[in-house]
């Protein structure tokens, strides 16, 4: 706390976990899972050269607008969870 004093961040209450923010649960993993399919790797650099293959190729700025809609709904109900629109 001392040192966000120093640098006089502000700190926000927030939440431990919001599952409407956590992309990574449904978008991120399951579409890496798709990616992986029945590949086999022998070696971890293998393993590590094809998920950085994986990432590169990702549009961020589709998830940087996922999670920011997410955000402002969050914020707009106050932390309360948002159910998904049909």
């Amino acid at each position: 706390m001392a040192k966000f004093n120093e640098f006089r961040y502000e700190l926000f209450p927030h939440p431990a976990y919001l599952p409407d923010l956590a992309l990574c649960d449904y978008f991120l993993f399951p579409n890496l899972k798709k990616w992986f399919g029945r590949k086999r790797f022998t070696t971890r650099e293998q393993l590590i050269a094809e998920t950085e293959a994986y990432f590169e190729r990702l549009d961020k700025s589709y998830y940087l607008n996922k999670l920011e809609n997410r955000s402002i709904k969050s914020i707009e109900l106050k932390g309360n969870y948002v159910e998904k629109q049909k």
